[in-house]
């Protein structure tokens, strides 16, 4: 059935590129054919032009270049062979990129075709008519060889010729007066590459010959042969008119045409599925024989093993690590967080101060000596807020140099640390299960919290281990040659009774009879063992990669919450710098409002003391007025008494 699809599709790509259409497919398909396809804009043949969708397009159904299309499902397309309506161009031929586009392809097609004459893209931006002229006629004569440009009315004869072959805009015959003018060379440009895609499908065309191929003298070339060509026309036929109709999917044709496919080809698809089945029964047979041709695959594996178990104490050994370094941020980040919570009850603590300084301010007048007072603790602050800010940058400077030191030692302590466990590897002491350990650790677990105390502790426990270790290597040095010497004694016995045991010799030979049924009974034995520890060996190793599974996701899981608690941390860092230069700034702004607001309370009491005292020398004047105003009334009404 594959083998069935695969010709087909090679078949009838020929064909895929007689559509003349440049809008995209209204229906989606992955079939890479014609067969399977409308005859809309699909051209494989050659490059097509990125022309974006027309936006008039809302409800109504697309225009095709075979004719208008109206919105009900059930009517007819019409032709452009017999309809009078004329179509818009939906190409951007305005668009500057896009006519940048068309004439680099224009440029590019000259070139491959040895256009007779310099022509670049500089000089098709606005080309003359004499230039225009000559490039249509070379083109055309791609089509027709025979075509010669006629002298007169040539504005009538290009128009003419592009209808003969079907294109489906209108060009004007004044457009052909002015071919290079900014508003007509855009509309010529278009009709040119219509053009150039009509010659590349000729060409193509003409070279796969689709309409009449070979006739085959024998039956050896059906693909090319009167029944192959009229099943694919009488198809090709058959969907056109559905499509014309308004039609868009074919899957009823499509199962008729593969099944006359079939009948023409005889395909038996018994034969091939039986095939598959003996195919894929060789590849298993195939598998099988090499995994068996491997060798010595138990050392291999028992290699392997080893690397993944050293592997695997690595990576526990830096999730601890891991583990560690997550707790210390997490009291880093307790401690910012006491420290900000600090940070906000000082905030609140000098945000009552200046509540109260400012009722103070409010309800109080000021001596020369309070303002004298005030400026002088403004310095004092200052002073402070200065000395403050150099203790901060000493201890943050004293602090990053004691992150180099403990960082180069801690460097030099692994090495020593890499040196040690490498020369214990070397004498079997490392891990727990070497030959040499005893069942005692001898590894030096790297940690951060680890201090002098308990490296101290930690070097006095191997160096007793290792003393032990050593005193037990003499011990059995000594009892290994107490044996010697026994032995010795024993092959002396042996030597001296050898004489006597030659009477025994045929004992001995019915001995080495049976020991040797008996070691062919353990040979046996060890055979079956051998079976059992394969079986064992694949248990463990299933039980390695779950193992090694568990400890990637960990180790992701790890990773992941060490980058979360280091964002965490540089966010809380930038929230603490940034509260502290708040409050500084908060500080230095209440103290600057301070002054401003003395420095105007005492200009306002000069103003009112100066205005009191004007006020007050012209009432006395005033005063003054009326009391004398008042004698002399007085002086009068005494004159006047005394004069009756």
């Amino acid at each position: 059935m594959s083998f069935l699809h695969s010709f087909t599709r090679s078949r009838m790509n020929r064909a895929s590129s007689s559509r003349l259409s440049e809008l995209p497919q209204r229906v989606e398909s992955n079939r890479m054919s014609m067969v399977y396809a409308t005859p809309q804009s699909k051209q494989p043949c050659f490059g097509k032009l990125n022309i974006p969708k027309p936006q008039s397009v809302t409800s109504e159904r697309r225009t095709s270049f075979f004719g208008s299309r109206t919105s009900g499902a059930g009517m007819a397309r019409n032709s452009t062979f017999g309809g009078t309506e004329k179509m818009k161009d939906p190409r951007p031929l305005h668009d500057k990129a896009y006519v940048q586009q068309c004439i680099r392809q224009l440029c590019e097609f000259l070139s491959e075709k040895d256009f007779p004459g310099s022509m670049s893209v500089k000089s098709l931006q606005s080309p003359s008519t004499k230039e225009f002229l000559k490039i249509f006629e070379f083109i055309y004569c791609l089509l027709d060889p025979t075509f010669q440009m006629p002298t007169s009315k040539v504005e009538e004869e290009v128009p003419r010729i592009l209808k003969d072959l079907g294109y489906p805009f209108v060009l004007s015959k004044s457009s052909m007066y002015s071919v290079g003018a900014p508003h007509t060379w855009p509309q010529v440009l278009g009709a040119v590459v219509w053009l150039i895609d009509t010659v590349k499908i000729f060409c193509c065309m003409s070279d796969q010959d689709l309409l009449f191929a070979d006739f085959s003298d024998g039956s050896t070339e059906i693909e090319d042969g009167v029944e192959f060509n009229k099943l694919f026309l009488d198809y090709t036929a058959e969907t056109y008119n559905k499509f014309m109709q308004g039609a868009d999917t074919f899957d009823e044709e499509d199962a008729d045409y593969l099944a006359k496919l079939k009948r023409l080809y005889n395909v038996d698809e018994g034969l091939l599925a039986s095939m598959e089945e003996k195919y894929r029964m060789l590849s298993d047979e195939v598998e099988r024989l090499e995994k068996e041709s491997q060798t010595d695959r138990l050392m291999v594996k028992r290699t392997e093993k080893v690397k993944l178990q050293t592997d695997l104490q690595k990576l526990q050994s830096y999730r601890s690590n891991l583990e560690s370094f997550k707790a210390n941020l997490e009291n880093k980040a307790s401690g910012l967080a006491e420290e900000l919570e600090a940070s906000g009850l000082q905030v609140e603590t000098l945000k009552q101060e200046e509540s109260r300084l400012q009722h103070i301010l409010s309800t109080q007048k000021f001596t020369p000596a309070d303002i004298e007072r005030i400026n002088w603790e403004k310095r004092e602050l200052q002073q402070t807020v200065n000395s403050l800010s150099k203790s901060l940058e000493q201890a943050e400077q004293h602090m990053w140099n004691e992150e180099i030191a403990l960082a180069k030692a801690k460097e030099t302590a692994e090495v020593k640390l890499a040196e040690y466990h490498k020369l214990a590897r070397k004498l079997k002491l490392i891990p727990v299960s070497a030959e040499n350990a005893c069942g005692h650790d001898f590894e030096i677990r790297t940690s951060i919290e680890y201090g002098p105390s308990t490296m101290v502790q930690c070097r006095t426990q191997i160096q007793q281990l290792l003393r032990k270790l050593i005193t037990d290597v003499d011990e059995e040095c000594s009892r290994l040659t107490d044996m010697k010497l026994s032995l010795e004694e024993s092959i002396e016995q042996v030597n001296s009774n050898i004489s006597d045991k030659a009477n025994d010799l045929k004992q001995l030979r019915e001995q080495i009879r049976r020991l040797d049924e008996q070691l062919e009974q353990d040979m046996q034995d060890i055979a079956h063992e051998e079976q059992r520890w394969s079986a064992e060996m694949e248990s463990v190793e299933t039980h390695r990669k779950l193992l090694e599974k568990k400890v990637t996701l960990g180790y992701d899981e790890s990773v992941e919450q060490l980058k979360a608690a280091q964002q965490q941390y540089h966010l809380v860092l930038q929230e603490t710098n940034e509260e502290r230069r708040t409050v500084v700034n908060n500080l230095a702004s209440v103290l600057t409002t301070a002054a401003n607001h003395l420095s105007i309370v005492e200009k306002f009491l000069e103003d009112q003391h100066k205005r009191v005292d004007r006020v007050y020398t012209e009432a006395f004047r005033e005063d003054e007025v009326d009391i004398q105003k008042m004698k002399d009334i007085m002086e009068s009404f005494i004159a006047k008494v005394n004069s009756m």
